[in-house]
């Protein structure tokens, strides 16, 4: 998660060649009008859909992505610049939140993956599944025991292979191998690059052992404690993405067209001869100004656009609260309040110390030319520095007082496997808020709370699909999220309290050693919290019978015909977890379900 105008200009250099000549880049250039399934969006969770779909000859898919191709591309791939791939580039939808009323009216960027990939292609790599609560939830709520832990695992698998990492050191001790898949698409490793901290983490974790217990593995579903941090980096140090691990290999399929650089608009509804409307006609255009397209599926449209774009095209084309489609001139067909609603995020706070080092992560930052000559070592041989995606450990953590704090609210977490707090220890200085000072060297904490209680929303604010919606994460809107940050800086501080850290942590940064007391604590998070890019949940499962939610556990879009849902905004819940692992699992099993419905057909 470095930062500096140094990264900024590497990643100028490296970018190129943002189309490949494989893909489709203007609607005019589809050779059909109809296909078997149209997927909209190549992200995490549709390319996924693509690849498994079109396993099968005698189906045609049609993806279309509103973003580039990165497939020419290695600036994306470089785990360390990760922190250059978002905001304000061209990899992405620059959105911006509404003013934040529990973070003293601030507004944040909200960037999503606008490329093939989607956010897998700029995330920071992070491969944590959530604990067996999460899953285990999700099959409750929605009645269907193929969420749950159990039935869910053989789909975690089925997505990633456990690979050694590219400075192959001795994992011993470090991941337990019998938890990982070993032949899914998604490579993924422990930290390629040892940092100069990691050895006090560690150590730090033996002393304070009843805080932050020693977690072998925290992907086997008991994620409390503190261990080492799994990526989406191949063994070759390059990052993995649904864009490198499920379309590439198998963009020659002659029954796969992707397009490209083409932004759905609305689903056209026609009349099914079930009652319920059919969905299987897509709109779509490159601009505002541009000719408007549309093609056909004779089986599904599968809605891959992420928890903010799928919310939108549902609205657009009248799927949604009847009232607020209303009231931006969209007509109304399919009576469904819960589309949109229900967004939750976690909220992040970026925390620094300065150490007693004369090396950090900050030296490369701020040298082009160390930086330059790293860049090569990663490019010649996939190790060193630029292999590192921001963290080596990561804690988690429960709120301490719990039993008293949940006598009169109700604990938002999945469970008692779940924790309430993420910490995420950093060589350097790391900040989605604050620039890197000039001089100094740092070590960060990330706090972030997992299992939040606030809710959200995402809406139109006109009928032109051109236009970004209102995103409302509702940050602090619930009082025990803000309690809960100020809890988590209380264990990132008790943290370094440990011996480990004594001669290395100088002090606290200047913003961070005025917050002292819960009150100054609770503002600072205000002024200073920002989002570690998670959103789910705005098209959210529910049981068949039951009037809440959106899609059905099969994903199908209640109220529809011939419409499914496959991203991130169908979680009931977030996952105590950076989600991308989550995504691929749930996409692979609706792989499974798409095949099985339409079995007799394909």
């Amino acid at each position: 998660m470095g930062s500096g105008t140094a990264l900024f200009s590497l990643l100028a250099i490296v970018l190129a060649h943002l189309v490949n000549g494989a893909l489709y880049t203007n609607p005019s250039q589809l050779g059909a009008s109809q296909y078997d399934f149209i997927i909209v969006g190549a992200g995490t969770a549709g390319l996924v859909i693509a690849n498994r779909l079109s396993e099968i000859p005698s189906i045609s898919v049609l993806v279309i992505e509103a973003g580039v191709s990165n497939l020419a591309d290695p600036s994306d791939e470089v785990p360390f610049l990760d922190s250059t791939l978002s905001p304000d580039t061209i990899l992405t939808w620059n959105y911006t939140t509404t003013p934040q009323s529990g973070l003293n009216d601030r507004t944040l960027p909200y960037p999503r993956g606008r490329v093939l990939g989607g956010s897998s292609t700029i995330n920071f790599q992070i491969w944590t599944r959530g604990s067996v609560d999460d899953y285990n939830r999700y099959a409750n709520v929605t009645g269907d025991p193929g969420w749950s832990w159990n039935e869910i695992l053989p789909y975690m698998k089925k997505s990633e292979s456990l690979v050694p990492p590219s400075d192959h050191h001795d994992t011993a001790g470090q991941v337990d191998p019998l938890v990982h898949g070993t032949s899914g698409p998604v490579q993924i490793s422990l930290a390629g690059y040892s940092t100069g901290i990691d050895q006090r983490v560690i150590e730090t974790s033996h002393e304070l052992q009843h805080e932050f217990p020693y977690n072998i593995d925290y992907n086997a579903g008991y994620p409390l404690g503190l261990g080492w941090s799994v990526g989406a980096v191949s063994t070759s140090g390059r990052r993995s993405s649904s864009a490198t691990a499920y379309l590439d290999p198998i963009l020659s399929r002659s029954n796969l067209d992707v397009l490209i650089q083409t932004q759905v608009t609305k689903l056209v509804s026609q009349d099914s001869t079930g009652g319920s409307p059919s969905f299987r006609t897509v709109e779509m255009a490159q601009s505002s100004t541009s000719e408007r397209y549309t093609v056909s599926a004779t089986k599904e449209v599968i809605l891959s656009a992420g928890t903010i774009g799928t919310a939108q095209i549902l609205q657009l084309s009248g799927i949604g609260d009847p009232a607020l489609l209303e009231s931006v001139g969209v007509t109304p067909l399919v009576n469904s309040p819960n589309v949109g609603q229900h967004l939750t995020d976690h909220p992040l706070l970026s925390n620094q110390w300065l150490v007693n080092a004369s090396f950090t992560l900050d030296n490369v930052a701020r040298n082009a030319t160390l930086a330059d000559e790293l860049l090569q070592e990663w490019s010649t041989s996939g190790t060193g520095v630029f292999v590192d995606d921001g963290t080596n450990q990561i804690a988690w953590t429960r709120l301490a007082n719990e039993t008293e704090v949940f006598k009169n609210v109700a604990d938002p977490s999945a469970g008692p496997a779940s924790p309430h707090i993420e910490l995420i220890p950093g060589d350097g200085y790391a900040s989605f808020v604050a620039p890197l000072p000039e001089t100094g060297n740092y070590l960060t904490i990330l706090t972030n709370v997992v299992s939040p209680a606030s809710r959200g929303s995402v809406t139109l604010a006109s009928d032109d699909p051109f236009d970004d919606p209102l995103i409302d994460p509702g940050f602090y809107t619930n009082p025990l999220d803000l309690y809960s940050m100020v809890e988590a800086i209380k264990q990132a501080r008790r943290f370094l309290s440990a011996s480990a850290w004594d001669g290395y942590v100088v002090s606290e940064t200047s913003y961070l050693s005025a917050a002292q007391t819960d009150e100054q604590i609770a503002e600072y998070a205000r002024n200073f919290t920002s989002t570690v890019f998670h959103p789910i949940g705005t098209a959210r499962m529910a049981a068949n019978d039951s009037n809440e939610g959106v899609v059905t556990p099969s994903l199908l879009v209640k109220g529809t015909d011939g419409l499914r849902i496959v991203d991130a905004s169908v979680l009931p819940y977030i996952p105590a977890a950076h989600p991308q692992a989550c995504i691929y699992a749930v996409a692979e099993r609706a792989a499974d379900l798409i095949k099985a419905a339409w079995g007799e057909s394909i």
